[in-house]
């Protein structure tokens, strides 16, 4: 397992992060948000995650209604020192009108009651889970500010924002200041490759790190099943309509073939080949990976150890590159270039 610095901190992540959305107990299915690992499976999957150098933990207050911290925290216990805990707010799971969001109130009160099932009186990483257009940014990086100064949270991070919203809101907090996001969590697979555009070439010139989530595609980058089959659920993925995150069908289905051609190459899964890709990326801190069952977890683990060849890579990049769009295009259109070159069109 590799180790690396989450964005411009002293503080090291390993490649691969445990993530924790599949924990819950499932004692009601209003607490399952996918999947259920129950009580017992949790702890194995935290074990077998730590001793295999794992000691990245991400999860949100949301997840499974707070379940999933309750496990992980529980799962954790003595080992907490070895762990580096991220956790989220934004998204409500009651009905109080101050649940939602990043205001000075729902984050004083979110942030205690995560620290509560997590059973710890700090959290590593604290990420807003979502842009929050209702909250002025001054008053969500002033707070954040102070429980970092309280020492309630160690970094701060962000989930899901545009690029120009990363900007404005490290931007607010250095002319203030106040403790800068640190990091960037965002959706980025060979089947989802718009992070290139915006929001990686903002966070490498902010010096932000990067956690990639679903980094299967919601499992289509298992091999399991092409679009062709149908939205029906084929083996034990649990991807069982093509919908979230959105796959283009024929693009997809060109993916996966390549995909199953080079982990064939390896003898390995393809699923372990759309990992080893995401860990060859430039600004890639971290890739997230989550599991039902062991054995995916075990999979999953060894794309760490997975090189692929410079002939794999381009293969990977040319079957997945992304269209052009403005202004992305005009650096690649020196003198006497036309747009059909451009693009890769002749």
């Amino acid at each position: 397992m590799q180790y690396r610095p989450l964005g411009n901190t002293g503080l090291y992540v390993s490649q691969l992060c445990l993530g924790c959305m599949t924990f819950s107990k499932g004692d009601q299915p209003t607490d399952v948000l996918i999947g259920t690992t129950g009580v017992k499976l949790a702890e194995t999957m935290v074990n077998r995650a730590l001793d295999a150098g794992v000691n990245f933990f991400d999860t949100a207050n949301m997840y499974s209604r707070g379940q999933s911290e309750e496990l992980l925290g529980k799962a954790l216990g003595a080992r907490r020192q070895d762990a580096i805990i991220a956790t989220k707010v934004h998204f409500p799971f009651s009905d109080n009108p101050n649940a939602l969001g990043q205001g000075r109130v729902a984050i004083y009160r979110e942030l205690e009651a995560s620290l509560r099932r997590l059973g710890t009186d700090y959290i590593d990483l604290y990420q807003v889970h979502s842009f929050d257009a209702t909250t002025p940014i001054e008053e969500t990086m002033t707070t954040l500010n102070d429980v970092v100064r309280a020492g309630k949270v160690r970094y701060i991070g962000l989930s899901n924002f545009a690029a120009w919203q990363i900007a404005q809101a490290n931007g607010i907090a250095e002319r203030r200041g106040f403790e800068k996001f640190c990091s960037v969590q965002a959706y980025y697979s060979l089947a989802g490759r718009e992070l290139e555009r915006e929001i990686l070439p903002a966070a490498r010139a902010l010096g932000l790190g990067v956690m990639v989530w679903s980094p299967l595609a919601g499992g289509f980058l298992s091999g399991k099943y092409t679009q062709r089959d149908g939205a029906g659920e084929v083996d034990e993925g649990r991807r069982t309509s093509f919908t979230f995150p959105p796959v283009h069908p024929e693009r997809g289905d060109a993916i996966v073939g390549v995909l199953r051609d080079i982990a064939g190459a390896h003898d390995v899964s393809p699923a372990r080949v759309a990992l080893a890709w995401l860990l060859h990326q430039d600004g890639v801190s971290s890739v997230i990976i989550g599991a039902r069952k062991l054995h995916q977890l075990e999979d999953n683990l060894k794309a760490a150890e997975l090189e692929l060849s410079a002939e794999e890579l381009k293969r990977l990049d040319e079957v997945s590159a992304l269209a052009p769009e403005y202004p992305n295009w005009m650096p690649a259109m020196p003198r006497g270039m036309t747009l059909e070159k451009a693009w890769g069109l002749s």
